[in-house]
């Protein structure tokens, strides 16, 4: 066999130990979750992904509900973690009650938490210098 068609073997052996690999440990290419459902997911069980903002370029606002429970949920996310920087998440009802998370942090901030039922709601989150806020929505 000439030394193309070593190496095409060579090749076609590596390739089906990869896909037989990937095939019995698949969960360990497959199970990342996106950055965004890292975040939210930081809410807990039972916390539905109801809306998301972005902060200018650097990260996004989650909002979530938990029926059951009746809360809920703000966690910002950076888009790129790095060295800590200043951020900030806000929730919180139309009659005042609020919860906010402020700090240095690398990832995120939050979560934070309010019991949404029968009030409308103020959300949001910092970035460095980016900010976003969304006030009297998801109104129930």
């Amino acid at each position: 066999m000439d030394g193309a068609g070593k190496r095409l073997r060579i090749f076609r052996n590596f390739i089906s130990a990869v896909a037989a690999g990937t095939m019995s440990a698949g969960f360990l290419f497959v199970s990342a979750p996106a950055a965004g459902a890292v975040g939210y997911g930081l809410c807990g069980s039972g916390h539905q992904l109801v809306d998301s903002a972005p902060i200018g370029s650097l990260g996004t606002a989650y909002l979530t509900w938990n029926a059951k429970a009746g809360t809920n949920c703000v966690v910002v996310v950076r888009k790129e973690p790095g060295a800590a920087v200043s951020m900030n998440a806000m929730i919180g009802r139309d009659d005042g009650v609020q919860d906010v998370d402020s700090g240095y942090y690398t990832s995120y901030a939050g979560p934070v938490f309010v019991n949404g039922r029968g009030s409308c709601i103020d959300w949001g989150g910092v970035i460095e210098n980016q900010e976003v806020n969304r006030w009297n929505s998801h109104c129930g």
